[in-house]
């Protein structure tokens, strides 16, 4: 291994709901520093999505966040001069990542309102398994067990 083992910080949960999974998620939301501007969109989703589904916002984040964290994935992985898409399990930190990742990707990919409705439309639709964001959940997991036959390379990776 090259270099020193990167410390991971310790993040402080948001301030409204005293919540960690939903700071990162602020955290990834934010562009170019502006946490509050992150803070109030974030918020307003919440808003807007305890509004539309009559339950805690908060309950109905972490049930999205539960069904947009992925298993499995493919990793690409050289053996004997050919590339294989190789499927393996995902680490608790990737996992939200990613779940991050493709919830923010399909609400920016929304267009014609403002960011605070599209990011509450993507989180009560995935909440209830459905939307863009499951749909590249669901790609991810097809993919990967389409590769299924190249698992037993899964043991050299790291």
């Amino acid at each position: 291994m090259r270099g020193k083992r990167v410390k991971i910080r310790e993040i402080k949960p948001d301030p409204k709901y005293g919540n960690v999974l939903l700071a990162k998620l602020i955290n990834n939301v934010m562009k170019r520093g502006k946490k509050t501007v992150a803070q109030s969109i974030v918020y307003k989703a919440l808003d807007q999505v305890a509004e539309v589904s009559k339950k805690d916002p908060i309950k109905v984040f972490e049930e999205a966040m539960r069904n947009l964290v992925p298993q499995v994935e493919v990793r690409s992985r050289r053996v004997g001069g050919a590339n294989y898409q190789v499927p393996m399990p995902v680490r608790g930190e990737r996992q939200n990542a990613l779940a991050f990742r493709w919830l923010i990707g399909a609400a920016r990919a929304k267009k014609g309102q403002p960011m605070a409705q599209k990011l509450a439309t993507v989180l009560f639709e995935a909440s209830q398994g459905l939307g863009d964001a499951m749909k590249k959940r669901d790609d991810v997991h097809r993919m990967a067990e389409a590769n299924k036959a190249f698992a037993h390379f899964a043991r050299f990776a790291k």
